[in-house]
């Protein structure tokens, strides 16, 4: 029997109980997202980039419930790679609703009408192409899966399996305690498909203005933004004073 089948699904403004975020801490990533994919079913979605390592979670996700919508922003500046990779993994795992999800062309010709605002103001150009449309596209979702790790940032380094963030939404980060080597032995262990930039010195992979080459050696997340002092995109509101985890 579910670990929450005692009690009603609760909405993105109930509080989070040590309960349900101890119980969610102790299961391993697959059992946590087959429980928040019975219990939250109809009001949950995952967020993917279709990236290097999103085969990973998608993998989890489709074989809990292969029609949880994914919902991908597809910026218009990606790179032509990325989306050959999202065919190619929907195909393969089977996947049932991703929605591909655009700016709104009104706010790109007010906003950037030459397609160039990456270059004087980055964090502007990630709020128009990607924060904005994906607020649109989580609409009527109370829980959001993502694929975020501990090991990736510094601002990750304490992010918990499940966090009530800011913008009234829980969101669930299966792979938080996951490191880049297992990850990889997943990968490898199950067959997925490589992203294939991920052999050409792109470990985490963005829009192609936005992301550089990582040299051997380096953070794995060098080559994003690099040289601007910017490490995330503002598509994951921080999570607020309820968040909970197993030590905290």
């Amino acid at each position: 029997m579910s670990f929450l089948a005692s009690a009603p699904p609760v909405s993105a403004a109930d509080e989070l109980t040590p309960r349900r975020s101890l119980g969610l801490e102790m299961l391993p990533a697959a059992a946590a997202i087959a429980e928040v994919a019975e219990t939250w079913r109809g009001r949950i979605a995952v967020v993917s980039s279709f990236g290097t390592q999103s085969a990973v979670l998608l993998h989890l996700v489709a074989r809990a419930d292969p029609s949880i919508p994914v919902i991908f922003l597809d910026t218009g500046k990606l790179f032509a790679e990325t989306l050959q990779h999202r065919d190619r993994l929907v195909a393969a795992l089977g996947l049932r609703d991703v929605r591909s999800i655009a700016p709104d062309p009104a706010a790109l010709a007010a906003r950037d009408p030459i397609g160039a605002l990456w270059m004087r103001h980055p964090d502007a150009c990630c709020t128009l192409r990607k924060a904005e449309p994906q607020a649109r596209a989580l609409a009527g979702f109370d829980l959001v899966i993502t694929g975020r790790k501990r090991y990736q940032t510094a601002e990750r380094q304490r992010l918990p399996l499940l966090e009530a963030a800011s913008d009234g939404r829980y969101r669930l980060n299966p792979l938080a305690a996951w490191t880049e080597e297992m990850i990889e032995a997943y990968r490898a262990q199950h067959g997925l498909i490589a992203h294939p930039l991920a052999a050409e010195g792109y470990p985490s992979i963005g829009c192609r203005h936005c992301t550089d080459r990582v040299a051997p050696g380096e953070d794995p997340r060098a080559g994003r933004w690099r040289g601007r002092g910017k490490v995330e995109c503002g598509m994951h509101p921080r999570g607020d004073a309820r968040r909970a985890t197993a030590s905290e």
